[in-house]
């Protein structure tokens, strides 16, 4: 669905269930949820939207503007950096006491390589269940062009990168990456399998499309 607010074309999901009241949320990605009762009508949804669009733009811009990256990388103990979702100031993420600027920067991306592996090992055990499937190894590495791969020998690969992005993004690559041990290609069965266990899928592909750039060093 979507809705004219302010002159901004905005895209809505809408969660339908048994609940007795209209909701409103936005996550980190800046995807709208409108959860609403079984049988609300479009109209209904639309006038809630509206209701609150001022309050909604605001929250949208301010997701914008933390995922604007920075032009130049600021590698001192207020700059900051994105960890799972977040940003921080490296201090909090690296020591940072005596370091010159390019052990910063290697510490820094060997804290996201090590973020990453537990991180992605924690997700891997909790939905490897959930779909049966078992990899057959795992390992992180840098890429420029993929967040992640499965190999037809069952072993899977995950960009470090993903240590800087929201835990349930995180979760929609390691569950793309497992189903890829039940189907190889991107057909229906495929997507299915993915929509089994995550429904919104499509938003995360959504974000890691449109924030991925401001997820580097």
């Amino acid at each position: 669905m979507k809705i004219e607010l302010d002159q901004q074309q905005i895209d809505i999901h809408v969660e339908y269930g048994t609940r007795k009241k209209l909701s409103i949320h936005i996550d980190p990605s800046g995807l709208v949820t409108v959860k609403a009762p079984n049988h609300t009508s479009d109209d209904v949804v639309m006038n809630a939207i509206r209701q609150h669009g001022n309050k909604i733009l605001k929250q949208l811009q301010a997701i914008e503007a933390a995922r604007t990256p920075m032009k130049f990388r600021e590698y001192e103990e207020e700059g900051e950096f994105l960890h799972l979702g977040r940003y921080y100031p490296l201090h909090e993420l690296i020591e940072t006491n005596g370091r010159t600027e390019q052990e910063l920067q290697d510490d820094l991306k060997k804290f996201y390589f090590a973020s990453c592996k537990k991180v992605i090992g924690e997700r891997i055990k909790i939905y490897q269940k959930q779909l049966k499937v078992t990899p057959k190894s795992f390992i992180i590495e840098e890429s420029r062009t993929k967040w992640g791969s499965c190999s037809s020998a069952k072993h899977l690969t995950f960009n470090y990168r993903l240590a800087m992005a929201p835990i349930d993004v995180i979760d929609y690559v390691v569950i793309h990456e497992l189903c890829h041990l039940l189907h190889m290609n991107h057909d229906r069965s495929f997507w299915r399998r993915v929509g089994s266990v995550m429904k919104d899928y499509k938003a995360k592909e959504a974000f890691l499309a449109k924030y991925g750039h401001a997820m580097t060093l």
